[in-house]
């Protein structure tokens, strides 16, 4: 009830014109509006709230190379009216939105599912647009002149996977753009002008469709009806096929830079740190994935040999077990200084009966990792090998 009141209000804030006819900032006509200042605003305001929240995924290196890629893809007449800026939200599940204001947060799930910086530069092409061509104002004043504003509310209280405290952090505005998304018209619009981009940009409007592929395979793998990133648009096959149609349009002409290694280089922390979130949740053929492909990037890190053998353990059936250990003595041979391996060694050995070598297995576990939140735990079972 609160959130419908504060909403409400909001939407009474935003009650200017009320027409939904706005053109882009790109355009000679473009005039910032009133109501559309209040929006940037409270826009402000929201964002503030995320800084502070602790959800943002730290890494300057990471966020310096997701705003380069933004910068080749905007419109260069739009950067004085809309300064992109580009943020990384921890969140294990497939979604990026944009604030009016320029603001864009891609979730670690959707960075570490893409392949390649063409995949990347499709998702902030689309996002750009929604800011560019003023969807939040057009949508906002097209729900007053609908009366759309209870099913808008229902959506935004609904109980989606992945949106854990996103919605008290968000506020209305990003809770809007991130959970409920856009209509189906502005969402194709924003696809028909970000593939435009894309390929002005000189990336391979060739990847667009796989962005699609990485959300069905979210939907299959979560059995969601909808997924996450496009809880109300319109649905994955038809935007695929809008892209698709595009593709045909370009002819011979189709084609395009993907840069893949650097992509893979750039989002390597990402695609481990988000394996871990996944592995946390209870989705262990996500977690599978994303440690094999991390291996391929970096497979002298004994992480993602770590969470392989973790997999193992926990299921426990005929042969896991000596997979996980297999794994474990992997890891610790490839990075001695990792400790979490040592600690899944000594869990098996002590299942095992090995009661010396589960010893030294946790000792070198906590030695390794002297401030461990499960020390005592660990300490109990030295106790129990004694």
């Amino acid at each position: 009830m609160i959130r419908f009141i504060l909403l409400t209000l909001l939407l009474a804030a935003l009650s200017g014109c009320a027409t939904t006819s706005l053109p882009p900032v790109t355009s000679r006509d473009f005039v910032f509006e009133d109501d559309e200042k209040r929006l940037w605003n409270r826009s402000e305001e929201e964002e503030q709230s995320i800084a502070q929240s602790g959800m943002l995924y730290q890494d300057k290196e990471l966020e310096a190379y997701l705003n380069s890629i933004a910068k080749k893809v905007q419109p260069p007449e739009a950067y004085q009216r809309i300064p992109f800026h580009i943020h990384v939200l921890k969140n294990p599940y497939c979604n990026a939105f944009a604030y009016p204001n320029g603001h864009i947060y891609i979730h670690t799930g959707i960075l570490a599912r893409m392949d390649n910086e063409a995949q990347l530069a499709t998702l902030l092409a689309h996002e750009m647009t929604h800011a560019t061509h003023r969807h939040q104002i057009r949508e906002f004043r097209g729900m007053l002149n609908k009366s759309a504003i209870f099913a808008s509310t229902r959506s935004l209280l609904g109980g989606l996977p992945g949106i854990g405290d996103l919605t008290t952090v968000l506020g209305e505005i990003g809770t809007k753009a991130s959970i409920n998304g856009h209509s189906r018209d502005l969402e194709t619009e924003a696809d028909m002008v970000g593939i435009k981009l894309v390929v002005k940009a000189g990336y391979d409007p060739r990847e667009a469709p796989k962005l699609f592929q990485h959300l069905k395979d979210e939907m299959e793998e979560d059995e969601q009806k909808e997924p996450f990133f496009f809880g109300s648009h319109p649905r994955l096959k038809e935007r695929s096929e809008n892209y698709n149609d595009f593709l045909e349009g370009l002819g011979s002409k189709v084609g395009g830079v993907t840069n893949t290694e650097t992509f893979r280089k750039k989002v390597a922390k990402v695609i481990i740190d988000n394996a871990l979130m996944d592995f946390r949740a209870g989705r262990f053929p996500r977690t599978q994935h994303s440690a094999e492909k991390y291996l391929t990037i970096r497979p002298k890190d004994g992480r993602g040999y770590y969470l392989l053998g973790e997999i193992a353990r926990q299921k426990g059936e005929d042969g896991d077990l000596a997979e996980a250990k297999k794994l474990f003595q992997k890891s610790v041979s490839v990075d001695p200084s990792y400790p979490d391996a040592y600690k899944g060694l000594g869990l098996i050995y002590f299942k095992e009966g090995k009661k010396s070598q589960a010893v030294k297995a946790f000792k070198s576990y906590l030695a390794k990792a002297p401030h461990a939140p499960d020390r005592s735990y660990i300490e109990d079972y030295v106790a129990q090998c004694k």
